[in-house]
């Protein structure tokens, strides 16, 4: 079997194509830091400062132990925070964002501003489609 080049002109979009799916598949790891449904809520959290686990769960409610402690250790392998373990009885157990974790608070605020700009308009635009498509089924 044999493979032929791609056009002399085709290297450049091939490495254009490549660097794309690349990026995009960079941005969606990232994207997918936030996307469990209580990660950006700790983060904002300990954007305030070093947080124990209890006063988290506190913060947090009405998250549960099990989803704070699996967000939690999520976000600590995903190198978002760090936990500290202090040698006393009982343990004393904190959790702080990590140097990597901080970068995240300039994205989170653009976002955050960008949802309180357009929240309202990607609501109506949901609300019309969602008119649209009941009158679709109401027609058909």
């Amino acid at each position: 079997m044999t493979t032929t080049a791609p056009p002399v002109g085709d290297h450049a979009r091939v490495r254009r194509v490549a660097e794309r799916t690349r990026s995009a598949r960079l941005i969606r790891d990232s994207i997918g830091l936030l996307s469990s449904k209580w990660s950006v809520d700790v983060l904002l959290a300990l954007g305030d400062g070093t947080r124990r686990y209890h006063e988290l769960l506190e913060d947090l409610a009405p998250i549960s132990e099990k989803v704070l402690t699996q967000t939690l250790r999520a976000m600590e392998r995903d190198g978002l925070l760090v936990r500290r373990v202090h040698a006393e009885v009982p343990p004393r157990v904190e959790y702080a964002l990590s140097p990597l974790g901080a970068t995240m608070a300039p994205p989170l605020k653009a976002l955050g501003s960008w949802s309180l700009a357009h929240g309202k308009r990607v609501e109506e635009a949901r609300d019309r489609f969602d008119a649209r498509a009941a009158a679709r089924v109401r027609a058909a």
